[in-house]
């Protein structure tokens, strides 16, 4: 009888040993926050061209690519006269919004290339003007917004 008071005595008082300890959803959702790689997606902005490639190294290099082409394309038919040699990398910030939806939110180039070619920002945002469809990034099996620069190197003698 002892040893069954003393049984009961010892699962009353240790309760607590079998208790499931709660986490809170807002503890899970800010734990799986921080996990996550925000500056990375799993697969990059792509176009239907690209379907054939099958790993994101290969989708982000034709996605670039196929951005170049066109870019340069464009370019080669443009007339541009200037006084003065320019050599410069002018850099494009562009946004695919998660609809696939392309902008140019920045052109970064120096004075003089600005000076010796005033019309280059409306050339080169209007050389992107016949994109094809774009299909947005996905980052954990949702389409995502994304940011990338785009460099373009001006020399004209």
């Amino acid at each position: 009888m002892k040893l069954l008071l003393l049984v009961f005595f010892i699962v009353l008082t240790s309760c607590d040993y079998f208790q499931a300890k709660k986490v809170s959803t807002e503890q899970l959702l800010e734990e799986e926050m921080q996990a996550i790689n925000w500056n990375d997606v799993d697969d990059y902005p792509t176009f239907s061209d690209c379907d054939s490639a099958t790993t994101t190294q290969e989708k982000k290099t034709c996605f670039e690519n196929h951005l170049y082409e066109l870019l340069t394309s464009h370019l080669a038919n443009q007339k541009i006269v200037v006084t003065e040699d320019v050599s410069d990398t002018v850099v494009l910030k562009i946004h695919i919004d998660k609809t696939g939806q392309f902008s140019i939110k920045n052109i970064d180039m120096n004075a003089l290339t600005r000076e010796q070619i005033p019309q280059l920002d409306s050339v080169l945002r209007h050389s992107f003007d016949s994109l094809p469809k774009i299909y947005s990034a996905i980052k954990r099996s949702q389409q995502v917004a994304t940011e990338f620069s785009l460099p373009v190197i001006v020399n004209i003698k």
